[in-house]
């Protein structure tokens, strides 16, 4: 849509039916997909690479450079999936040559004045409450929710499925399936009725929770429980899933709800 109160640069890729209200200012280098609409107010910089049926609300910028004082300049993307919607005051950097891409999946809603920084992966169907702040080289896999408030460490892994309180300060990896909160970040559960509402059985929420019975309540470390699950419980993809997060987790894994630890 051709509007005179909006700036595109020419050398900027827009398909024939984005929206783009007045006041929008978009950079070169930008690729945004059909069906697409952007809100009065918002500004697009270099790398952005926008798909379809995207709806971007009043004053969000995406694809500013990161806020990392070793960022050179060097030419990298921020990524936004299909039928995401970005609220108002969003900020979505994008990477830096250690990851080179920020990318935030498809289905996905990101609430007013949430922030992703660089090199975030970001997977499908996530919600992010509002002021949600995600430092950088951030995973969230796919159907995680976080609630308001919230603000993640760098380098933190968010399984799918997880659901995170609001208010929450999310320093250790959280496991997929899972319910979190309290300070510091502690397993209070699992998600079971977000389990229940995509499609899994009782039988299989009862499997989960079996496992991380055995993970933070069994008075086991981490290292004996998963040497538990392997050798006594059933090899399943939910059970593969648990096991392979907590063996690629750099940071470890969040704490039991009794565990006592130092913050």
């Amino acid at each position: 849509m051709n509007q005179p109160l909006a700036y595109v640069h020419p050398q900027a890729r827009i398909a024939r039916n984005v929206v783009i209200e007045p006041f929008v200012t978009i950079h070169k280098n930008v690729e945004i997909d059909e069906g697409t609409w952007i809100g009065s107010n918002v500004t697009i910089m270099e790398g952005a690479r926008i798909g379809k049926n995207v709806r971007i609300f009043p004053g969000a910028v995406i694809s500013a450079i990161p806020q990392d004082l070793k960022f050179g300049g060097e030419e990298t993307l921020a990524f936004i999936g299909d039928n995401t919607t970005i609220r108002e005051f969003v900020t979505i950097n994008r990477g830096t040559s250690k990851g080179y891409k920020t990318v935030v999946g498809s289905n996905c809603l990101l609430m007013a004045y949430v922030h992703v920084a660089h090199d975030c992966i970001i997977g499908n169907h996530c919600i992010l409450a509002n002021a949600v702040n995600l430092a950088g080289h951030i995973t969230i896999d796919d159907f995680a929710i976080i609630g308001g408030l919230s603000a993640v460490h760098q380098f933190v892994n968010i399984g799918a499925h997880v659901m995170i309180s609001g208010g929450s300060l999310v320093r250790k990896d959280v496991p997929p399936f899972t319910k979190a909160a309290r300070d510091p970040i502690s397993f209070v559960g699992i998600n079971s009725v977000g389990l229940r509402r995509r499609g899994y059985t009782a039988e299989k929420i009862n499997e989960i929770q079996e496992i991380y019975r055995v993970i933070f309540t069994k008075n086991m470390n981490v290292s004996q429980a998963v040497a538990f699950i392997e050798t006594e419980m059933y090899a399943t993809p939910e059970r593969d899933e648990i096991l392979s997060f907590v063996a690629k987790s750099a940071r470890g894994i969040m704490k039991g709800y009794n565990s006592r630890t130092e913050k």
